[in-house]
């Protein structure tokens, strides 16, 4: 096992205040209920942004609480990174305005767009920054207002998401504490089992796509939970044996927030038993890249892990994309 090159210093969440209960679908004329969504996803609720909630203002208030517990000042940044599938504007990016907002002026600032897996795709990009010099310290944030960019007509896909964001500063690691491994992986011949199929340059936002919702989110889910679960396993798999250990050596697995079933079947495959399994979805939904941090928040704040905890992330999303990492706290 190599020596860690760079450690979470501090992290933090930010969730909307309003809640949405599967009670609540009806109220919108979704026919749906809260049995049936329990049953096949395992949510019961999820955090919805207001109008006024933006993709940076979540951002920026996670960013807050992590800067915080890590002991840096803006001015301290060296590089932002963004992971968002919903930024709030598609020109400049987001992490910009996530840096004018905490006032770092020294940092670089870019998004990453690997949806779900986004997260663990910056901290890897971090990482490597870290490793070759060009930062010391850097902010990884996952922020998302998937509420912005799901159908509400559609039961199977409106019921499944959140809203919020989770954030981390990485610096160069100390006493063994930090990244043990990572594993990064997609595959694009499966992108249409999950995307927006307009509003983008090939086709741009126009009157008809506004009114065939073919802007928003759309997915084969059948085929999306077969290819989740498989990938899922692979990249815990491949995370392991890059750190030299084995699920044993796991004190907690953190496994992206999409579906009950995905996750326990994640768990199974890697031989860790559910009371090693962080689970939230229940509470937060699917809330893309910021499920991971803000899932690592909520398990240290509950005192489930804690300095030296071995953690292995992994997450699955649309691309496909698929990542895993261990992490040492």
């Amino acid at each position: 096992m190599t020596r860690p090159v760079a450690e979470i210093a501090g992290i933090g969440r930010s969730v909307p205040a309003r809640v949405m209960t599967n009670h609540d679908f009806a109220a919108i004329g979704i026919e749906t209920s809260h049995d049936w969504i329990v049953s096949r996803t395992g949510i019961v609720q999820r955090h919805i942004a207001g109008e006024h909630e933006t993709t940076c203002s979540m951002a920026t208030d996670a960013a807050h609480v992590a800067m915080r517990r890590a002991g840096v000042t803006a001015d301290a940044l060296d590089v932002i990174v963004l992971s968002t599938a919903t930024p709030d504007r598609l020109l400049p990016a987001t992490s910009v305005d996530v840096q004018a907002a905490l006032g770092a002026s020294r940092a670089a600032a870019f998004d990453v767009g690997a949806a779900c897996s986004g997260w663990l795709y910056g901290l890897t990009v971090g990482e490597g920054l870290i490793m070759n010099g060009t930062a010391e310290t850097v902010l990884v944030v996952g922020s998302e207002k998937m509420s912005a960019i799901v159908d509400w007509t559609d039961r199977s896909t409106c019921v499944l998401f959140g809203d919020g964001a989770g954030a981390a500063i990485l610096r160069r690691a100390r006493n063994g504490r930090g990244i043990l491994s990572s594993f990064l992986r997609s595959d694009g011949t499966l992108a249409d089992l999950l995307y927006r199929p307009h509003g983008g340059a090939t086709v741009p936002m126009s009157e008809s796509v506004l009114m065939d919702h073919s802007h928003l989110v759309r997915m084969a889910g059948r085929e999306v939970f077969k290819h989740a679960v498989r990938s899922m396993s692979e990249a815990a798999d491949c995370a392991l044996a890059r750190a030299g250990l084995t699920a044993d050596d796991i004190d907690l697995l953190i496994p992206h927030q999409a579906n009950i079933r995905i996750i326990e079947s994640t768990a199974r495959h890697a031989g860790i038993p559910m009371d090693k399994v962080f689970v939230n979805v229940d509470r937060y939904g699917n809330t893309s890249s910021a499920s991971i941090p803000i899932s690592i928040d909520e398990a240290i704040e509950q005192g489930r892990i804690g300095p030296g905890s071995r953690v292995l992330l992994v997450a699955f999303g649309a691309g496909f994309t698929w990542a895993s990492m261990v992490v040492r706290l």
